[in-house]
């Protein structure tokens, strides 16, 4: 089963600054866990995010398409970034998002994919 494991920064917790030994160590650590994930065959793709502020959201409404420069909502908690794995079940995908720096700066939120017939 594939899993989405959302990268969420939380803003009450402060990750480490770039350019300091901390923030390269968990650049180190994120290399380390998609690593990991691509050996044990779990890892199906991986990529941080552009900030919030570059997203662009659709909505149609009728015959009318509005376009919203920013984030879908005022949220204080960001998508930093994301994972895609194929587990086994819950179980494993909680065992890989575990492994991820996001766990400890912020939060995985980690949903299941539906299965589609076809």
């Amino acid at each position: 089963m594939r899993y989405l494991c959302l990268l969420v920064g939380e803003p009450d917790i402060d990750g480490p600054a770039p350019g300091t030994p901390e923030f390269m160590q968990m650049l180190e650590d994120y290399q380390s866990a998609s690593q990991a994930m691509a050996a044990a065959g779990v890892l199906v793709e991986s990529r941080p995010l552009q900030p919030a502020a570059s997203a662009t959201t659709i909505r149609v409404r009728g015959d009318k398409t509005l376009v919203t420069d920013g984030p879908f909502a005022e949220l204080k908690e960001q998508i930093g970034g994301y994972y895609v794995l194929e587990c086994a079940d819950l179980d494993e995908a909680m065992k890989w998002a575990a492994m991820i720096p996001a766990a400890r700066f912020g939060a995985v939120d980690i949903r299941p994919a539906m299965e589609m017939p076809g």
